[in-house]
């Protein structure tokens, strides 16, 4: 894969991933402006994520189908214009809206990514570009998060608008044609989720993304409710679970590559387990950024070493498990953001607990993946 055309995927990933994350750190200041309780705008989040999930299973088999360069080009003129739309919505059915269009044409961008690097990067390397190309959404996602507690939470989608039509230009003058590589649409997610080994690797994907998304989109209502901090305090300490996340992407990934997919999703899972635990305590705000830090940085860990795993499937899988990928993380955190929204209005501590046991649960069932894929850097 030619370096040019790695900038431009990483440079659309950021572009996504904007206001990804501080969609959810501005819920409290869009609910203000409405005047409309939080957990009724906190829907913003997950009616992205569900119709993201649902529409990214389309991608894998279009790009064998049709160029992918053209695919990416429509995809993004969409998606931009569903942030405009989201940047001037009047009530919160507008901005519903403009969610589930950025959703529909935003779920193209990580497929794409990690199908060419599955086809065109080798075995030891990949783990290194998985993490060059998901670190570059967490470097956008911070600086969105950044700006949450500075902006007006209009121009967090307004701006990723305004890039997304100069992105295209660049797209257009020099993302080189993949209609070299189409060889016609065909869907073979059946195919493909009868394999046992494929099975198990998306199980848990979709329990991991669940439980993730279960507490992460509801931090800044907790924040809010529990600690009574401002937009910009709650928008910096959502900011530290992306600014870590650019470090845990980059070393998971090289990690992945040295120490193996499996043990580096572990050491993930064990400093989200850590994290979620001590945030049950009333805790100084230094402590919660803390705890932001490690969170953040165990989520990537555990993402960079599933996404390299990903790339290592057969062949004929790879398109399949890239859409399913994207697929599953959004639908089942979708769900996850409905479930930990329904038991946090109960109690955040309850939640905390909840999500938190069922973390430790994935520790074990990671023995799964150790038995079906076992990938040896060195070999």
């Amino acid at each position: 894969m030619k370096k040019l055309t790695f900038i431009i995927l990483c440079l659309e990933g950021a572009v996504l991933s904007f206001n990804v994350a501080a969609s959810a750190a501005l819920v409290p200041s869009i609910a203000k402006e409405f005047v409309l309780s939080q957990f009724l705008v906190g829907k913003i989040v997950w009616f992205y994520m569900l119709t993201y999930g649902v529409s990214a299973l389309i991608y894998g088999p279009l790009v064998r189908a049709f160029d992918a360069k053209k695919v990416e080009l429509i995809c993004l003129f969409f998606f931009s214009c569903a942030n405009i739309l989201a940047a001037l919505a009047q009530n919160i059915g507008v901005l519903f809206a403009a969610r589930v269009l950025m959703g529909i044409f935003g779920a193209s961008v990580f497929p794409l990514g990690l199908i060419l690097i599955g086809e065109h990067i080798e075995l030891k390397k990949r783990g290194e570009f998985v993490g060059l190309f998901f670190g570059a959404s967490f470097v956008a996602s911070l600086f969105g998060l950044l700006l949450s507690g500075i902006l007006h939470w209009r121009l967090i989608f307004l701006l990723p608008g305004i890039a997304g039509f100069i992105l295209m230009l660049a797209m257009y003058l020099f993302l080189p044609s993949f209609k070299q590589d189409a060889t016609g649409f065909r869907v073979n997610y059946g195919r493909a989720l009868k394999n046992k080994n494929v099975l198990i690797v998306f199980i848990y994907i979709f329990m991991v993304s669940l439980f993730y998304h279960g507490v992460q989109q509801w931090l800044a209502v907790y924040f809010s409710k529990s600690f009574a901090l401002s937009q910009f305090f709650i928008s910096m300490l959502i900011t530290l679970t992306s600014l870590s996340g650019i470090f845990g992407e980059v070393i998971g990934g090289k990690f992945s590559d040295s120490l193996g997919r499996v043990r580096t999703l572990n050491i993930g899972i064990v400093m989200m387990v850590v994290s979620v635990s001590m945030l049950m305590l009333q805790s100084s705000f230094l402590v919660l950024a803390l705890l932001m830090v490690i969170w953040g940085m165990g989520w990537t860990f555990n993402h960079a070493g599933l996404s390299t795993l990903l790339t290592d499937l057969p062949k004929e899988y790879l398109n399949e498990a890239a859409s399913l990928n994207s697929s599953v993380r959004f639908i089942s955190g979708g769900l996850g953001v409905a479930l930990g929204g329904l038991i946090m209005q109960q109690s955040f501590v309850l939640g905390f607990t909840v999500f938190g046991v069922c973390l430790i649960g994935l520790l074990f069932f990671s023995r799964r993946l150790e038995k079906v894929y076992h990938v040896d850097p060195a070999s």
